[in-house]
């Protein structure tokens, strides 16, 4: 028989548990973008760089889009800290 506090460790070690193993899952989703959307994704982030619209045709996960975000927002801060 456990204790009360062991009891409420053991659940929130499970639901850690499930809570990253949803995250690994969600976060490694394939691409369900047909053609057309990613091609309408590109152009609309053509205003942004060419860079940025040709990563729209690639088929990445959701990870791998957070991953470039994240970059993106640190570039851009490296830029809008550097000007005088």
């Amino acid at each position: 028989m456990t204790t009360q506090p062991q009891g409420k460790t053991l659940l929130m070690i499970g639901l850690v548990i499930v809570i990253g193993v949803i995250g690994y899952y969600v976060l490694n989703a394939p691409d369900r973008r047909d053609g057309g959307q990613k091609i309408a994704d590109a152009i609309n982030e053509l205003p942004n760089g060419v860079d940025k619209a040709s990563r729209q045709l690639k088929d990445r996960t959701p990870g791998e889009k957070l991953g470039d975000a994240a970059k993106d927002a640190g570039d851009d801060l490296k830029k809008a800290t550097n000007q005088q």
